[in-house]
């Protein structure tokens, strides 16, 4: 629900995600989805530039897309998977073209600062009968989460919630 109200709110759309990617003008968004967004990606399969990228075919930390090749890259629940995250968003930022945003959801624990687990005992995501290393929490986000859209060059970021603070999403906007 935050994603999708996130991307709606980038392109200044304020009815429903399922009407948004029925509308022309949305219909000629170049989309990347980064491993499946949840209940998103029956829409966003709908348009007809989308493209998704699966871990460990495509590694989010060296994509295999050329600068500025989308418009919208949207990811679900992926980045605190990710050894590097600040690579993996500096990649979403390079295949951005100007004017693009990069939208996504991390799980975030509000009121703790954003903290790497490197030296923890295993944390995982997902099913807890899943112990899969593809599943192992690298990062726990916490309320700076923001701060690395700016690290990895993102010129704007943007927090959306349709209810705080169970459900957040972070937009970094490319604007040059």
């Amino acid at each position: 629900m935050a994603l999708a109200l996130a991307i709606c709110r980038c392109y200044g759309y304020t009815g429903t995600f399922k009407h948004f990617v029925k509308r022309f003008r949305n219909r000629r968004l170049r989309v990347l989805e980064i491993n499946e967004a949840g209940h998103l990606t029956q829409f966003l399969s709908q348009l007809p530039k989308h493209c998704i990228a699966r871990y460990p075919q495509v590694d989010m930390m060296q994509m295999p897309y050329a600068d500025g090749s989308y418009d919208l890259v949207v990811h679900s629940d992926t980045l605190e998977h990710v050894p590097e995250p600040i690579s993996a968003l500096a990649e979403c930022y390079r295949v951005l073209a100007p004017g693009g945003f990069c939208a996504f959801t991390v799980p975030i624990i509000v009121g703790r600062m954003t903290r790497s687990r490197a030296g923890l005992p295993r944390s995982y995501h997902g099913d807890p009968n899943e112990r899969s290393a593809d599943l192992v929490v690298q990062t726990e986000y916490g309320c700076d989460a923001w701060k690395q859209l700016f690290l990895a060059g993102f010129q704007e970021c943007r927090v959306i919630t349709p209810e705080f603070p169970s459900a957040l999403a972070l937009v970094g906007a490319r604007l040059e």
